[in-house]
């Protein structure tokens, strides 16, 4: 066998050198700071226990899928759980995907079409990046929520397919863009606007629809992207899009032909949490904490290293990626699950501690948490 290819094993030094190199770690009892899981769902037997009586209530002791959608993997839960989707979501059409991965794959892959415009937010996803760089569509970036710089892009480019792409709540950040401003400016120059709402999907509007049809825009969209690893507690994703545009990702959506459909039970436990985030508090305790940690921000005097949010992500830049990680670690060592954030996952210079809150976390965990951060960036 060859030795290691040296390329790869430089990159791999590489990292190391700057102290960056990933590592998979392992699940902890220390205070959940760190997850996507806002509101707990992914640990909620009634959730596990309905989605069970709902499979056996379909007569279905199936485990795996059998084959994508288009061969032999399109179960009846599907039609079931679209349709949900669809109401729910107050879209005409939707359509599953096993994650958001696979969903901003197959989307920004096959839609934007040679000789088409891209233009995203600077602070855009990797998953969309990745789906960007895989079409053939030319694709330029505007400022990070600067609506000024992406009228003037627009005007610039005066082209028939132009794409606006966005996120309702970036995941590095934790902001939110002037939507209803971007959607005028895309209404305007006749673009298609598409919005990324994994962050904001159970967290935002009501029952936790998203942010896009607590301002009533759901007609303005082109598209959105919706995905269940976050609040929803479970696995997957869809795109909430027009009839015509579900056909089209049906026949040209590479991630959505060639893959095993989900199980089943995935389906299952998707509808499970819907129906929990109609009946849940949880949304009311998440957004409660939510302004409890701002408050202690204020009250710490820490605003100057905060990124302002309104979500449940919230940030704390701590530049150089061997100083935030040493913090991280002595939150860790206090019982706190803190991850660090490195370049180049973000800029150099732009390292960060990312708190995720929970409708579980408690005030008093709250507060003993930025009283320690006050101490180690003081």
């Amino acid at each position: 066998m060859k030795t290691f290819p040296k390329k790869l094993q430089d990159k791999l030094e590489e990292r190391k050198a700057n102290n960056a190199l990933r590592q998979l770690g392992t699940q902890n009892e220390l205070i959940d700071f760190s997850s996507n899981d806002y509101l707990g769902f992914s640990k909620s037997e009634t959730i596990f226990k309905n989605a069970y009586d709902f499979l056996i209530g379909h007569n279905i002791k199936q485990n795996g899928a059998t084959g994508s959608r288009l061969l032999s993997g399109n179960h009846p839960l599907y039609t079931i759980i679209e349709t949900m989707l669809l109401s729910f979501h107050n879209s005409e059409a939707a359509i599953l995907f096993n994650s958001g991965y696979d969903a901003n794959i197959g989307f920004f892959s096959s839609i934007p079409q040679r000789g088409d415009i891209i233009l995203y937010d600077e602070y855009i996803h990797a998953s969309i990046r990745d789906g960007i760089s895989m079409s053939h569509a030319k694709a330029y970036k505007f400022k990070h929520n600067d609506l000024t710089h992406l009228d003037k892009m627009l005007k610039r480019v005066q082209h028939d397919n132009v794409y606006i792409v966005t996120e309702s709540v970036f995941s590095m950040d934790g902001d939110t863009p002037y939507l209803e401003g971007m959607s005028q400016i895309s209404k305007k120059h006749n673009a298609f606007l598409v919005v990324d709402e994994a962050h904001a999907t159970g967290v935002f509007g009501k029952y936790g629809a998203g942010i896009i049809q607590n301002l009533n825009l759901e007609d303005d969209i082109f598209a959105r992207i919706i995905t269940f690893g976050k609040a929803m507690g479970c696995h997957g994703s869809a795109i909430l899009v027009s009839e015509s545009l579900k056909q089209y990702l049906v026949n040209f959506s590479r991630s959505f032909i060639y893959t095993t459909a989900l199980p089943p039970h995935s389906l299952a436990t998707l509808n499970s949490a819907y129906h929990e985030l109609i009946d849940t508090l949880s949304i009311d305790k998440l957004h409660k904490n939510i302004q409890f940690f701002k408050a202690q921000i204020v009250k710490n005097k820490l605003e100057s290293i905060f990124i302002e949010s309104h979500s449940a992500i919230h940030c704390c830049i701590i530049s150089g990626n061997d100083k935030v990680k040493s913090i991280a670690q002595k939150l860790q060592d206090h019982g706190f699950d803190i991850k660090p954030i490195l370049s180049p996952t973000v800029p150099k210079g732009k390292e960060r501690l990312r708190f995720c809150l929970h409708s579980y976390n408690s005030e008093n965990d709250i507060s003993k948490l930025l009283q320690l951060l006050v101490t180690f960036v003081t």
